[in-house]
């Protein structure tokens, strides 16, 4: 049986729509984050040395990292589902590109981001207050936001190819691009306008009945 360790409010939901779109049967054990820190509790440290999520066991196998997850689950269960566009064609190399594009590129500045405007709302001296401000709204201006604007940009031009990142069918890709998308939505401004495309894709992948039973699942689900 294969066991989620499932953080809340994390990049494991996606696993959850995974395994529901493959039909496989597992087990979830939840984690709530620290509500002071939102750092995942100390008991994933005996999970995973990292104490993060999110991370699945198989077995006797331990695999962490969402893109690594993905490829096990598919190399191991899913050869047959779909989900991964043929070897050696054009869409199995944008698959390949966005699979790693999620957190390679994707989830960086969002972090960031997030991180930044944590710094602006974090009671400090009344002295500091204005010099952290500053220095966060210097960061996320020059460096953060054009950043957030040209990968938004990226994304919403690649959904004008094709209605999924990997060509006409969802692909695991997709599932992994999901947490991104759905962060840029709360920290990047996507927008009717600017951002029909990606606007489009997040409902479609909301609409899917996988994603709905991994909601179910999953439990409440916060990507801000």
């Amino acid at each position: 049986m294969i066991t989620v360790h499932h953080l809340n409010n994390s990049r494991s939901q996606r696993i959850l729509w995974l395994l529901e779109e493959l039909g496989l049967p597992y087990e979830i054990k939840r984690y709530q984050r620290d509500a002071r820190t939102m750092l995942a509790p100390p008991e994933l440290l005996k999970v995973h040395p990292l104490g993060k999520s999110p991370v699945i066991t198989d077995g006797d196998i331990t695999v962490a990292e969402s893109g690594a997850i993905v490829e096990y689950l598919l190399d191991t269960y899913g050869e047959a589902s779909g989900l991964r566009p043929a070897r050696g064609t054009p869409d199995a190399r944008r698959y390949t590109d966005w699979l790693h594009f999620a957190e390679g590129s994707a989830m960086p500045p969002l972090v960031m981001k997030l991180v930044f405007q944590k710094i602006k709302s974090t009671p400090m001296p009344f002295f500091v207050k204005p010099i952290a401000r500053g220095i966060a709204d210097k960061v996320m201006a020059s460096f953060v936001d054009p950043n957030l604007q040209r990968q938004t940009a990226f994304m919403e031009a690649e959904l004008a190819r094709s209605p999924w990142f990997a060509g006409a069918a969802l692909s695991a890709a997709d599932i992994q691009m999901s947490f991104p998308i759905e962060a840029a939505k709360q920290r990047a401004g996507l927008s009717p306008d600017k951002t029909p495309r990606l606007l489009d894709w997040l409902a479609r992948a909301h609409a899917r009945p996988a994603y709905q039973r991994a909601l179910e699942r999953g439990g409440q689900y916060d990507y801000a």
